[in-house]
C-alpha cells in the first residue's frame, strides 16, 4: 500500500497542538504519523454526516479528511474530547 502524505491546517499548528501538554502531545504526534500509513486504521472511525474520520489518543481527538485521489490526508482539528466537536 503506498503512503499517504500527512498534511496539517495552519490552525492545527498554531492553536490546536500549542494547548496540550507535552506528555500527550508526543503519542498525539505518533498518531498523526501513523495516518500517512494507514489513514482507515481499526481504530479509525468516520463521523457522521461529514466526510471526516477521528482516531483517538486518550482524552484526545485528532480529526482528519482523507484524499485518495491525492494520497493526502489533511489533519482538520486536534483537541480534547469534550472540546473537538464543537
Amino acid at each position: 500500500m503506498a503512503r499517504y502524505e500527512v498534511l496539517l491546517r495552519q490552525s492545527v499548528l498554531k492553536k490546536d497542538l500549542v494547548r496540550i501538554p507535552k506528555a500527550d502531545l508526543r503519542r498525539i504526534v505518533e498518531v498523526i504519523r501513523s495516518l500517512g500509513d494507514n489513514p482507515r486504521a481499526p481504530g479509525a472511525k468516520k463521523l457522521s454526516g461529514q466526510e471526516c474520520y477521528r482516531v483517538r489518543q486518550g482524552d484526545y481527538r485528532v480529526v482528519y479528511s482523507i484524499q485518495d485521489a491525492e494520497r493526502s490526508v489533511w489533519v482538520v482539528k486536534v483537541g480534547h474530547r469534550k472540546d473537538v466537536y464543537r
